[in-house]
């Protein structure tokens, strides 16, 4: 068996449960790793450098992306981000399990600069229940919430594209499938 960790990317439409699935995976496993995205925009309060994000001059970001140092990365309101490639082999090399969450653009793009990447595509039961969840956050305008779920029916038509779909009807359930998946790909 190879010491080597496994890179899973785990996709899914807004509002899916991506963030709580993934809480609970690096809350159950040491030897997971959460990718940490690069970003050319500027610190939020509370936000901490290597540890919410690396924060990069657009400069740097651009050096990176002209040596092929990302395995994925896209612009978005001005601003660049992207999977330090980097950081991601340092970790898998050591036997660590490597896992990102990141949107679907990001995942095409990392099928081709990673092609040994488990995907993972987390899917709600229907578009009423996202609907729900989102409404639920309480954080979104109407214009947001209908521009998410515009993305997320264009989201859920690529869920063919992944090795695997988990639909997160009950988020313990959701988590119990992706952590088999993982577990068949190599065991934590």
């Amino acid at each position: 068996m190879s010491s080597l960790g496994n890179l899973t990317v785990l996709t899914g439409p807004s509002g899916v449960g991506k963030g709580t699935i993934v809480r609970k995976i690096l809350d159950s496993y040491s030897d997971v790793w959460l990718s940490i995205s690069a970003t050319t925009r500027h610190p939020r309060s509370g936000e901490i450098e290597g540890e919410h994000y690396y924060f990069l001059e657009k400069e740097i970001f651009q050096e990176i992306i002209d040596k092929e140092g990302f395995l994925e990365w896209a612009s978005f309101s001005n601003n660049f981000y992207g999977t330090p490639k980097k950081k991601v082999i340092e970790k898998m090399e050591t036997g660590i399990n490597v896992l990102l969450e990141i949107e679907l653009e990001g995942a095409r793009q990392i099928r081709k600069s990673f092609p040994d990447a488990f995907q993972i595509f987390l899917a709600p039961p229907n578009l009423f229940e996202l609907e729900k969840r989102i409404r639920g956050r309480g954080t979104e305008t109407e214009e947001s919430i209908r521009d998410r779920l515009a993305t997320a029916k264009k989201e859920l038509c690529a869920k063919k594209e992944f090795d695997a779909v988990v639909i997160n009807e009950d988020i313990e359930k959701a988590f119990k499938e992706i952590e088999g998946l993982m577990r068949l790909k190599k065991e934590f």
